[in-house]
């Protein structure tokens, strides 16, 4: 049997949605930099790629219609390669990368990029309402329309999760993830992007462009302290969820190149790691931060391999209150769960974020020495997502 490998992963910094580097730059040219990057780190001649597939939650405007073929082309890659934009919110970009594998397993592809792009600063405050909420469900199912801040609010008084324990975990994530940057973990994810970026006047609003170049992801803060954390307003009047226990809003791309096993060994090629399963659960609409409960169990089941293989844990922080419950209630060990932080600090791109924690875990995986990784995450609408890989 042929396997799917990952031979190569290449992303931007994230930066801060509305007022970090990425405010103006077009979807096409933030998804090509990824992929132009994964592709010439593989090795491989760009005319060997089949297919681009790129997941994305904002399919409008600078991010719409198939703008996976769009960031094809803008990358240099032939007009020979395709494209297919996929949307399964949250998971996106971990959607892509299984869609890529399966394709090479079964249908004998030889190179597939998958991974994410999202511009929330361009995109979010824009998009089309019309006709957006379904009657029927509105009567039936109205909490599939609920926003995230809601779902969360939901999980911390259902299953009784104090905000103490979340802005604690807050204050964990941007630490571990200053560590990690200090460290330069980051540093063989992330290529250097150059891009024009608008920046307001503070005291009378007027707007001018600058050049910028982006190497870093913009919202790790070395020194959030609990203190600080815990006086920040909640986001909706009464509740606990917060900035600084929620994911951030941020901009980025990133891209992996998947590829036979078969054909990365008669090149030379040595894979970051080995795909070895993916599954989907869902769960109701309410709470859906707690779909990995429901995906890794069955993940696990249909590959074979046991929670305490598992070296390393990369569970999306949407809210850290979603990643508490998951955790004590799969009995993930916490020294070995987002071990470079999360979302909470490095910053979530809905559709970019499961392609990123891929080529995270592989290459921390292998830093560390660990054969499997996890990559799982919550997604919108009540769904859970978890992928299975070995580390080469």
């Amino acid at each position: 049997m042929i396997d799917a490998v990952i031979v190569s992963t290449a992303r931007t910094g994230l930066a801060k949605s509305w007022k970090g580097a990425f405010n103006m730059t077009y979807g096409a040219t933030l998804g090509a930099h990824a992929v132009q990057h994964a592709v010439a780190r593989s090795g491989l001649d760009p005319a060997e790629i089949e297919d681009v597939i790129m997941g994305g939650s904002l399919s409008e405007g600078t991010t719409g219609g198939n703008i996976a073929r769009a960031i094809a082309l803008r990358a240099g890659l032939p007009v020979t390669t395709g494209g297919v934009t996929v949307n399964r919110f949250c998971s996106s970009g971990l959607q892509s990368i299984a869609m890529a594998a399966q394709r090479v397993i079964l249908e004998g592809a030889p190179a597939i990029v998958a991974g994410g792009v999202e511009s929330i600063s361009c995109v979010q405050n824009e998009t089309n309402r019309h006709m957006r909420l379904d009657p029927w469900l509105v009567e039936h199912k109205p909490e599939l329309y609920w926003s995230m801040l809601q779902t969360a609010e939901t999980v911390a008084k259902r299953y009784n999760i104090a905000k103490e324990a979340q802005d604690e975990y807050g204050v964990r994530s941007q630490l571990r993830a200053a560590a990690a940057q200090a460290a330069g973990r980051f540093n063989d994810e992330i290529v250097p992007m150059t891009t024009t970026m608008a920046v307001a006047d503070k005291a009378t609003g007027r707007l001018t462009t600058r050049e910028v170049t982006i190497s870093a992801d913009e919202g790790i803060r070395a020194d959030t302290t609990l203190e600080g954390v815990s006086k920040i307003r909640s986001a909706l009047p009464g509740g606990v969820i917060t900035a600084g226990n929620a994911s951030q809003f941020s901009d980025g791309a990133s891209a992996c190149v998947v590829m036979s096993s078969k054909l990365a060994e008669q090149r030379g090629l040595q894979p970051l790691g080995i795909f070895r399963g993916f599954a989907i659960a869902g769960c109701e609409p309410d709470e859906m931060g707690i779909g990995p409960v429901y995906a890794i169990p069955r993940l696990l089941e249909r590959t074979g391999v046991k929670m305490n293989d598992i070296g390393l844990w990369e569970l999306n922080e949407a809210f850290a209150v979603q990643v508490l419950y998951c955790r004590d209630k799969l009995g993930i060990p916490d020294d070995c769960l987002n071990v470079s932080g999360g979302a909470i600090a490095v910053g979530h791109p809905y559709g970019v974020t499961g392609s990123r924690l891929v080529g995270h875990a592989l290459i921390e995986g292998k830093r560390r020495g660990v054969r499997y990784v996890v990559v799982t995450m919550c997604i919108g609408g009540g769904q859970g997502a978890a992928g299975l890989f070995e580390v080469c």
